[in-house]
């Protein structure tokens, strides 16, 4: 069972991708011709700011990208998300209607999502790629993706209200990971608040 992990912790991590990572940990890391051509697309600030992450870090990094088998060519992060998004809603309407094969199904295409186009890096804010911010990824990874494998083999198994209570491991990892990195949709820093007296 998931230890549940304070918001904060969750949301360091979100955008991870190696639920494959977990189930095998000798997974071996993104060949280095692949991480070097992900590194040409990047701007100077991001390639400075990836450079200057440690040696842990970049190998986690790797390894996370390795855990996937499928890569973007155009997708961006915000689609990947979309298609995340859709894999979990086809998990719940599954679930709902004792389709255990769709449920596993949806849920280890959720846990195998692509990699978007560069990698996980360009889509982070500038100010978050370091170690503290990106260090919890194998945590948020376990959290989503880890948990999605798991509703997978309940479902496999039979045993859908099992498969069902890993539902909200899942969206709680999602919403925090927003939170961390993302913000409020819709709201921006370029506005001016009314002074209220």
């Amino acid at each position: 069972m998931i230890t549940r992990l304070p918001i904060p912790l969750l949301a360091a991590a979100s955008l991870a991708s190696a639920a494959a990572l977990a189930a095998d940990p000798a997974s071996p890391p993104m060949p280095p011709a692949e991480m070097q051509q992900m590194m040409k697309s990047y701007t100077p600030e991001l390639r400075q700011k990836a450079m200057a992450l440690s040696p842990e870090l970049k190998g986690t990094i790797q390894k996370l990208h390795a855990g996937h088998t499928r890569r973007a060519k155009e997708t961006t992060l915000r689609q990947v998300m979309h298609e995340i998004l859709a894999d979990y809603q086809a998990v719940a309407a599954a679930l709902a209607t004792d389709n255990a094969e769709f449920a596993s199904e949806a849920a280890r295409r959720l846990a195998n999502h692509r990699i978007p186009k560069g990698g996980l890096l360009p889509y982070f804010p500038l100010k978050q790629v370091n170690d503290a911010d990106l260090g919890v990824l194998p945590t948020m990874n376990e959290v989503v993706e880890g948990s999605a494998l798991k509703l997978a083999d309940a479902a496999d198994a039979g045993d859908l209200p099992k498969a069902a209570s890993y539902l909200s491991d899942i969206m709680t990892g999602c919403v925090a990971c927003h939170q961390k990195f993302r913000g409020t949709p819709g709201v921006s820093s370029n506005l001016l608040s009314p002074v209220r007296k």
